[in-house]
């Protein structure tokens, strides 16, 4: 009778099948920490509801009023941190800003913020752009004062 013969792997081909499976393993456990450590780090994100056009009395102008001045500001905290806005440009000039409620933590909505001395003409477009203490733009929108 004869015997059968049984061949097993070489060593060359086991170590390269071993070096193989780590590597996939590693690369396995790696996106997985890298995607738990950015859901701990959250986000920061302001939506801005709503832009008022006030005049110079505070009242809110529907685009009849002439000389004007302050711009009101809803927003909401869309992101998963909290967010302090720390700069406010409108067309990319630095304006100032009522701080009381500059402070928004995750959720917050209906936070109103007074931007002051703005100016705005009556059918002109606005740029307003929120920074973070970092300068990390945190909200943006674009309007158009009432009026013609």
């Amino acid at each position: 009778m004869r015997k059968k013969s049984r061949k097993a792997l070489s060593p060359v081909i086991a170590s390269i099948i071993l070096i193989a499976v780590t590597v996939a393993v590693s690369t396995a456990v790696a996106a997985w920490a890298g995607a738990l450590t950015f859901g701990f780090m959250g986000s920061s994100s302001l939506t801005v509801n709503k832009v008022a056009f006030t005049d110079v009395n505070g009242i809110v102008n529907n685009g009849s009023g002439v000389a004007t001045n302050e711009l009101i500001l809803t927003l909401k905290n869309t992101g998963t941190k909290q967010v302090t806005v720390s700069q406010i440009r409108v067309n990319k000039v630095i304006k100032t800003f009522d701080t009381t409620n500059a402070t928004l933590k995750p959720g917050a909505n209906n936070v109103l913020l007074t931007i002051y001395n703005v100016g705005w003409s009556n059918g002109n477009p606005y740029e307003i752009d929120l920074y973070d203490a970092s300068g990390t733009g945190v909200g943006s929108t674009q309007q158009n004062a009432p009026g013609t």
